[in-house]
This record gives structure tokens, sequence and C-alpha cells, in this order.
């Protein structure tokens, strides 16, 4: 029994074929083509379908969308970065192959993936945060995504952690994506090079071909005080909306994915540290969510949408 999960992205199109286990069996990828409108992406989806297929019928087809969509009607209601708004994919991809696919927000279904078959195998409730661009989150709560009254929840990056702070893309100002995510990690890291022009940031931004989300955290471990501030000041940021997520949740697991995740313990551990003193109830609880990174990568996107295809 064969699902086939199609990951649905501004530069690529991946899918791959996911056994019942959640493993994937094939995969396969082709440019997206946005700049040739939302017919073409379907025709590419619909290509990528017919690639993977090799004489096979699938039980079920699931993709993950950026930006906000309705699994009910089968609608791609906003995703900006593919100019798709309004649009029917369901519909698109029906016409073209004839499989009915299940719609999910792609960070939703990475998500799942994540809780199901990956780090939080087992577990009571898992929130995934990537730290990348901007940041992206999935919550599910026993099994279930959660995707709200229109299927645009689990927006945590908008929630405001510093009043009047930075603007975000979103129009708002302070967001928890506008501190926390790898842009504005690298945004706190030119800052404090330009207050700090001794700094060992300004060599391994060299080394590295320019300033990225790991130049503050190497500095750090080469003793540079610099460097040291400017990752206490993102971990504290990330910390205060950790925390909102925990007291908001408190999910068994919060697992990270992204660029910043990438620094392992190195983030973790003084994460760790800083949520400790803010959590609500910690004096008293037993039991504490538990901050990890997560573990399918790049193909969490591809078995979560298969998953969500098994969800009929």
């Amino acid at each position: 029994m064969s699902y086939l999960g199609i990951d649905l992205g501004g530069t690529n199109i991946k899918g791959g074929v996911v056994n019942g286990a959640g493993e994937i069996v094939r995969e396969a990828s082709r440019p997206t083509h946005v700049e040739q409108g939302p017919d073409a992406i379907a025709d590419g989806i619909a290509a990528l379908v017919r690639e993977l297929e090799q004489g096979e019928t699938f039980e079920g087809v699931g993709l993950g969308c950026p930006g906000t969509v309705d699994d009910e009607t089968g609608e791609v209601l906003c995703a900006f970065n593919l100019n798709l708004i309004h649009y029917d994919l369901r519909a698109a991809i029906r016409e073209r192959t004839g499989y009915v696919i299940r719609l999910g927000n792609d960070a939703n279904v990475a998500a799942l993936a994540e809780a199901k078959v990956g780090v939080g195998r087992g577990a009571h409730s898992v929130v995934v945060l990537t730290l990348g661009t901007g940041v992206g989150c999935g919550v599910v709560l026993e099994g279930k995504m959660l995707t709200g009254y229109t299927g645009a929840a689990s927006e945590l990056g908008h929630m405001v952690i510093r009043e009047d702070g930075y603007p975000c893309t979103c129009g708002r100002k302070g967001c928890f994506e506008a501190y926390s995510s790898a842009t504005a990690l690298i945004r706190m890291t030119k800052e404090e090079m330009e207050r700090s022009p001794d700094s060992a940031m300004h060599a391994v931004a060299k080394e590295n071909g320019g300033v990225d989300g790991r130049t503050a955290f190497t500095a750090k471990e080469r003793g540079d005080a610099a460097g040291a501030a400017v990752v206490a000041e993102y971990v504290k940021y990330l910390a205060s909306g950790v925390t909102n997520v925990i007291n908001i949740f408190f999910p068994e697991i919060i697992a990270f994915s992204g660029g910043v995740a990438n620094q392992g313990e190195a983030l973790l551990v003084p994460l760790r540290e800083e949520v400790a003193k803010q959590d609500f109830g910690r004096k008293y609880v037993k039991k504490f969510t538990r901050l990890v990174n997560c573990t399918l990568g790049y193909q969490s996107g591809i078995i979560g949408a298969a998953l969500l295809a098994q969800d009929q």
C-alpha cells in the first residue's frame, strides 16, 4: 500500500512514494516555474505524479503548500511566493491526473511527519518550529494537525514578543519571527559587527563568504565576547517565544528545524536554561516539554503530505 506525498515549494516541487510505515521508497523533483503562472505549477505537479507512478496506483495523494489552504474545498487561499490566490489546486490536479489530493500547509504536514514517524513518534503532542527565513510552525495534538477555523492556525511566528519592536513581514511589529528567524539572527550579527570592529565575527564571515546564521555561534566558540553577546540576545528572544508556546499548549516535545537548528546543542543548551526560568508552573509540575531537533530533514514535507493522504 503506497501513498504519494508532494512538497510544493517556491523553487522546486518534491515528491515521494511513501509506504504504510512512513518510509520513502522512491522520490523525484522538478522546478516549480512560479513565473509561468498557476496552471504551469499544476502541470509540473502532474508531471511529477506521472514520473513517480511507474505503473503503480496510489491509495492517496497528499500535498503540502506554503501559505493558507482549505482542505475542505481544495483551494489555495493565498500562497504569495507561489502567486497562488484563491486557486482551486485540487480541481487542477484531479483534471490532470485523476487523483483527488488532500491539501495541507507545508509546515503543518512537516510537523505531522515528525510527530508520527520522526522525533515525536509516540509522543502525546508535538510542536515543530522552523528557524529559517521566517519562523514556520506546525502543531500536532494527539495525532491531529491544528489548522483552526480558517485553515490558517499555528502561525506562531506572528505572535508579538516585543511591543512596538522590529517590523515583521506580516505588517505587525515585534513578532516572534522578527526576532527568532535566521534572518533576525543575521541582522543582529551585522549590527553587533558594526559596533565591534575587532570581533572575531568579521574573520568568520570572511571565511564563509559572508554573514550567516553560523557566524555568531562560531565566533562564540572561539571565545569572542561580541559573538557570545549576539547568541545570548538571540536565545533570549527565542526563549520568550518558546515559553509562550509551552504555556499555551504544554506539548510533550518542541522540535526545531531550519538553518539555525543546525547549531544543535550549542543552541539547545542555553535555550533550555532560559526556558526553565520562564515556563509556567515549573516549581510544581513533574513533566516538562522536551526541546530537541527534528530528525527527518527535507523528507518531512513529503512524508507528512503522504500521511495526510492516509488520513481519509
